[in-house]
């Protein structure tokens, strides 16, 4: 099973410590352009990650070809986009999931806070209503031990 969040902060400690057991993943997938394509903050970001697991940074194009096989596709894994562009454009490409946790959008000018830990943009929460329509579920928790939330948007 893929367990698929969008966080901007990517790989940290709430990441590491409650959803990585939570989950039981394996594999974690930082599915982000620029970080595809920075091997130094990649090598930093890896050294978090706990033996037993592999971590795969990946441009957000090629998502749904890596888990086309089986193999892939069958593997609990722990799916980071850092936006809801990025999430839905994997989405539009083939890559497919029922339910998309909100864990972090850091407030900005411009954007609404909506619940402690997410702050949406019009761009947001248009994304979030594309998810909605199309039978995805929208969970807001920051944790897993926290209360699902209300649609916030």
């Amino acid at each position: 099973m893929h367990f698929v969040r969008i966080d901007n902060r990517l790989v940290h400690g709430q990441v590491i410590e409650t959803w990585l057991p939570h989950t039981r993943a394996r594999m974690i997938a930082v599915v982000n352009d620029e970080l595809a394509g920075n091997m130094l903050r990649q090598e930093i970001m890896s050294l978090a990650i706990p033996d037993g697991v592999e971590i795969v940074f990946l441009p957000v194009a090629k998502v749904t070809a890596f888990f086309s096989g089986s193999a892939r596709r069958d593997m609990d894994a722990l799916i980071l986009f850092s936006s809801c562009a990025d999430a839905r454009a994997a989405y539009e490409s083939g890559y497919g999931f029922n339910c998309l946790n909100l864990g972090n959008l850091h407030y900005a000018a411009g954007k609404k806070q909506v619940c402690p830990h997410v702050a949406l943009s019009k761009d947001d929460e248009a994304c979030l209503y594309f998810f909605v329509q199309n039978g995805v579920k929208i969970d807001y928790r920051c944790v897993p031990g926290d209360s699902e939330l209300p649609r916030a948007f």
